[in-house]
């Protein structure tokens, strides 16, 4: 059996649904459904069961499931970068991460792969390299990223990278997004305004070293970081940390530029301040260094933004549709 945490959430549905595109259908959706929309991420995919985060944990460490699973694919945690609940973000990110790889030291037949986070990388000054050595020189700009960063570093301390894979994902955008909230892509986001008025708001930079909407992302599509994640699992004889992006940094403007592409419409961008609560936590670019990731084998070619903004554009907030089986 193949677990997902997070099974409901962008991320989590995508590999679920790449599983059972792959015939994978004895799959345990564990998630927080809670009051959000999640539940429609499910709707269409096949799987065994589900459960809620807390009865998994609890049924986990009580050895209920005994060797039935092969795999966990953790993606579960809060994804909020202006988080500001600390005590929340401990427990609910760093802990429950730390339980399932104290569990999985006594079960080394099962696989962890787990998602880490480019915002454990903060304001790239020390670049954006995944490379072991130099996590412990990382300062995360938010608590988000620090409950990441903390359990990378317990991995690193403990030697689990030798037999679980970590990956630091970038910029993911796509189907399956809708219920983030502020959280949401600028692609999502910006949608409703798009189709209605033709137009569509960036935010300003407040660093000159940056042109409004020039503030550069690794954006990569949901699609692409399933089909990535997923190589880990068919290589259990790899383990480590990593990126996972495009590895090609783009600016807003470019995104935005892709939006109106796939309308078919002429540009209209206007600038927006950046908020009070954004400013000192902001990432100005962020670009994945993949040289580990290649070295692996795994020399995945991520779809073009603008291709991967049409698919996502008018296959998917156009018919308001999500990935189904």
């Amino acid at each position: 059996m193949i677990v997902v945490t997070g099974g409901a959430g962008c991320i989590g549905s995508a590999l679920v649904w790449r599983l059972n595109r792959r015939g994978e259908k004895d799959i345990l959706i564990v998630d927080h459904l809670n009051h959000t929309e999640k539940w429609k991420n499910l709707v269409g995919l096949e799987f065994s069961d589900y459960l809620d985060r807390d009865r998994f944990i609890h049924a986990l460490e009580a050895g209920d499931f005994g060797n039935r699973i092969s795999h966990i694919l953790h993606m579960g945690a809060c994804s909020s970068t202006t988080e500001s609940d600390s005590a929340y973000l401990m427990e609910n990110n760093y802990r429950y991460t730390m339980r399932l790889a104290l569990w999985r030291e006594r079960h080394a037949a099962t696989r962890l792969i787990y998602a880490s986070s480019a915002a454990t990388y903060g304001d790239g000054s020390v670049g954006y390299s995944d490379d072991l050595l130099k996590l412990p020189l990382l300062r995360p700009l938010n608590m988000y990223g620090y409950s990441k960063h903390l359990f990378d570093l317990q991995a690193l301390r403990r030697g689990w990278f030798s037999s679980i894979v970590g990956l630091k994902y970038f910029n993911v955008f796509g189907p399956n997004e809708n219920h983030k909230g502020d959280m949401r892509s600028v692609i999502c986001k910006a949608f409703p305004r798009m189709r209605d008025e033709g137009r569509i708001g960036l935010f300003a930079s407040g660093n000159p070293a940056f042109a409004d909407g020039g503030q550069a992302r690794d954006f990569i599509y949901v699609k692409d970081a399933a089909d990535m994640t997923l190589f880990f699992l068919d290589h259990p004889e790899i383990n480590g940390l990593y990126n996972i992006g495009s590895g090609k940094a783009r600016t807003w403007n470019d995104a935005a530029a892709a939006m109106f592409v796939a309308f078919n419409k002429k540009p209209v961008i206007e600038y927006i301040p950046l908020p009070e609560h954004l400013r000192g936590k902001y990432q100005y670019f962020t670009q994945a260094d993949l040289a580990n990731l290649h070295k692996t084998g795994c020399r995945y070619e991520c779809m073009d933004l603008k291709e991967a903004i049409r698919d996502y554009v008018q296959n998917y907030l156009v018919p308001d549709a999500r990935l189904a089986s």
